[in-house]
């Protein structure tokens, strides 16, 4: 699945998981945020967050399988901090992949990029 989620493969194995700095520009400020509850345990591709700015609200998608072990609880308070820095304070859940191989699946940077170039 080619979307705007990102990924970063933690030195404990799990997975942090937030959106693009594209996908938080296009939707502008964000005022809200609904998490996925930890435990909760998605596949790739399912709905299991939501991000809701002044333009509009948009789904978070898991970007690999796996269980919910974390949330950054910050941005219940401070959804904003997904726009000041999209990918690093402002990840959003950090999943324990179920099937570590669909990493490899995703797009690179570079090849996000491209896709983005593409798309204009």
């Amino acid at each position: 699945m080619k979307s705007h989620e990102w990924v970063r493969v933690e030195d404990d194995g799990n997975v942090r998981v937030g959106i693009s700095a594209h996908a938080q520009s296009q939707l502008g400020d964000l005022v809200y945020v609904e998490l996925p509850e930890e435990g909760a345990e998605f596949s790739a591709g399912a709905a299991c967050a939501v991000v809701e700015s002044v333009k509009a609200a948009s789904d978070i998608y898991a970007p690999i399988s796996g269980k919910v072990v974390a949330v950054n609880d910050a941005l219940t308070d401070k959804p904003e901090i997904i726009n000041e820095d999209a990918f690093g304070e402002g990840w959003i859940f950090a999943l324990a992949p179920s099937n570590p191989d669909e990493i490899s699946s995703m797009l690179s940077a570079d090849a996000y990029a491209d896709l983005l170039k593409d798309q204009d």
